[in-house]
């Protein structure tokens, strides 16, 4: 089940992506997409109001039709003969990732994410913007063992084609199985003085909001 954060988080991206589609395309043409009226998308795009997320589902997967961010990435990518890559025109290209970063807010919206792993180095500027987005930290995981760290979880991989093989070594505390535990609170103030409280001691905790068949607050 989704917060309420995580639901304002992919309103705004929604915002984001109906801004990036109106520098290319007229709100004629985004209404016939969208089936929603010019005076409508107009206010979502100055910012005077957000869609609630019924609506910011719908106009995502519309425009999701007209803008191909991955057709995008994978025109820029450009291959040799051994079949390595060059990303560097997407990794450097902040306007983009960002764009990436929302397209990953939608696809885990309602999901429970607590860390966004990567390899370094080329997957760092997507994966830091991807964990801002989302709310949480970032996991690096680098093809060597850190000094002054005394425990790894490590992963070995072949690399296509080459025969070769890989490690990516990551501190073995960065990531740990959580408990998952509800609370239920009489009034919103209780839950709120709840969430402090975890958060206090060092737990994440979120207001997942009231749950109608008991009418009580949920943490």
């Amino acid at each position: 089940m989704s917060t309420r954060t995580e639901d304002l988080r992919f309103r705004l991206a929604t915002v984001e992506l109906l801004r990036m589609a109106k520098k290319q395309y007229t709100y004629k043409r985004l209404q016939e997409e969208t089936n929603l009226p010019v005076t409508v998308l107009s206010r979502y795009v100055k910012g005077h109001v957000l869609p609630n997320m019924k609506r910011a589902r719908e106009i995502w997967k519309a425009l999701s039709r007209i803008i191909d961010l991955e057709g995008e990435i994978k025109r820029r990518l450009k291959w040799d003969n051994d079949g390595f890559f060059d990303n560097t025109s997407v990794i450097s290209d902040i306007s983009l990732l960002s764009q990436a970063a929302n397209y990953a807010i939608a696809s885990f919206a309602g999901r429970r994410i607590t860390k966004v792993l990567t390899a370094a180095v080329d997957g760092i500027p997507l994966a830091t913007l991807v964990a801002k987005a989302l709310g949480v930290n970032i996991v690096i995981a680098k093809p060597m063992r850190e000094a002054g760290v005394s425990a790894f979880l490590e992963e070995t991989y072949t690399l296509s084609g080459s025969g070769r093989t890989m490690t990516l070594y990551i501190p073995k505390n960065a990531i740990r199985r959580q408990k998952r535990m509800r609370k239920k609170h009489q009034t919103e103030r209780e839950a709120l003085e709840s969430i402090k409280k975890w958060m206090a001691k060092g737990y994440e905790a979120h207001l997942i909001g009231k749950n109608p068949s008991d009418g009580l607050y949920e943490v």
